[in-house]
């Protein structure tokens, strides 16, 4: 290795060490809101979704590990209550405004209708995106609900909840 070639990589090693430089590092400095999921009775699953306020709604960014590869549901629960071992008592879909299910751009959906992440080869599912539905203060608040990812991908449009199947991960969002 040259010497040039050495001092810029160095360089930027240093960077990304003194700025803690992705993403998820950031999300977790900046969120308004956090929900820790674990895993329900049987399953592995577990991983961390912040919220922040941004102009356009909310940024979502998360993590969740030990995953199936491939599709999963991932929504907005009406309850904020993880406690069944198959997290039934998170409720349905989070629906103030009782609008049919559908996908996060559908005109009319859920308010917890946030469609499915997608876990890579190793299980990991990495997401960030705005949802313009969403919001974290008013009486329509996700504060306080509970967020699930099931074992399925959500398709987007069989009532009432996308038929994702049984849910693998659970975490109730609270305030930052």
């Amino acid at each position: 290795m040259t010497r040039k070639t050495y001092l810029l990589s160095s360089t930027v090693l240093t960077m990304f060490a003194l700025c803690g430089c992705t993403g998820m590092q950031r999300a977790s400095q900046t969120a308004d809101a956090v929900a820790v999921l674990s895993p329900t009775q049987g399953n592995d699953a577990h991983g961390t979704v912040y919220f922040t306020r941004v102009k356009d709604g909310v940024r979502i960014d998360g993590e969740i590990t030990s995953l199936k590869p491939g599709s999963h549901g991932f929504h907005i629960h009406e309850k904020g209550d993880c406690s069944a071992p198959d997290a039934s008592s998170a409720g349905g879909h989070y629906n103030p405004t009782k609008m049919p299910h559908g996908s996060p751009s559908s005109a009319q959906r859920h308010m917890g209708d946030f469609g499915n992440i997608e876990a890579n080869a190793s299980g990991v599912a990495k997401f960030s995106r705005i949802d313009q539905t969403a919001t974290l203060d008013g009486p329509n608040s996700i504060i306080g609900h509970a967020v699930v990812v099931h074992v399925d991908p959500d398709d987007l449009k069989s009532q009432p909840a996308g038929n994702a199947g049984k849910r693998v991960a659970c975490g109730v969002i609270g305030k930052k």
